[in-house]
């Protein structure tokens, strides 16, 4: 019996113990805390670009060189007539032989392409979004469209920034009240010591920017072409920032 009467009494001892260390408030004076946080800004997208492309397939290279070149030309003055402010790049000019798949190999002779395959890409970057479906469906008569993507203008993009800042700092300073209140610290004695935007080096804005892509056949014939239809979307520009917060 008087085991279990000094079992209980060093129970009681250890539990109130206990309870008496949970209660006593833990020293936070000096205390160095790591904060992320996150800000983000959303704009609609006020530009295109879209990449057209000519293709053409024959036994004689230059004449196949000779259309890719007669119909790159035509589509370009399609595209400034349609988007007089319009930029047009020209890239990717290929040359190649086409084999026939059942041909069978010779070591000692070298095959025999049976035609030859010649295109050329056009990117055009332009602001005028709301002429955009006409101007695509014109090139079409002559190039296809290989791919369509909106984002932000660079004008844009820099007049963000500073909102884009502001977002991410004003959710910096509410984690850090919020944290305050949780140690039992008042936010004012919170004293901000290191403030480091983008260090993590995880930011990338073309990543992190939705973009809305669209893909086509190249063109059959010169056929008049129905307009099509786009959504320009909206982007979403992102910020990380990580402050070192000391309490006095």
């Amino acid at each position: 019996m008087s085991r279990l009467k000094n079992l209980f009494l060093a129970l009681s001892c250890v539990a109130a113990s206990a309870t008496s260390f949970a209660q006593t408030p833990m020293q936070t004076s000096g205390t160095l805390v790591v904060v992320p946080a996150y800000g983000e800004v959303k704009h609609a997208n006020d530009q295109a670009q879209l990449t057209l492309l000519v293709e053409e397939q024959d036994k004689d290279k230059s004449a196949a060189a000779s259309r890719v070149n007669q119909k790159m030309k035509q589509g370009m003055d399609i595209v400034r007539k349609a988007d007089p402010q319009a930029v047009l790049t020209t890239r990717g000019y290929y040359t190649y032989a086409v084999y026939p798949e059942d041909q069978p190999r010779q070591s000692n002779k070298a095959r025999q392409p049976t035609s030859w395959r010649v295109g050329q890409y056009l990117e055009v970057k332009t602001t005028n979004l709301s002429a955009l479906p006409k101007t695509v469906a014109t090139a079409q008569g002559v190039l296809a469209l290989s791919g369509l993507q909106f984002g932000l203008t660079d004008a844009t993009a820099k007049k963000l920034d500073a909102q884009r800042i502001d977002a991410t700092y004003k959710n910096l300073t509410e984690r850090i009240a919020s944290i305050a209140r949780a140690m039992g610290r008042n936010p004012a004695d919170a004293v901000l010591d290191t403030v480091d935007f983008e260090g993590s080096g995880n930011y990338a804005q073309e990543a992190a920017a939705p973009k809305m892509m669209m893909r086509s056949a190249m063109a059959a014939d010169a056929a008049p072409v129905e307009e099509p239809s786009f959504e320009p979307g909206e982007t979403t520009l992102t910020m990380r920032v990580v402050g070192k917060v000391k309490f006095r």
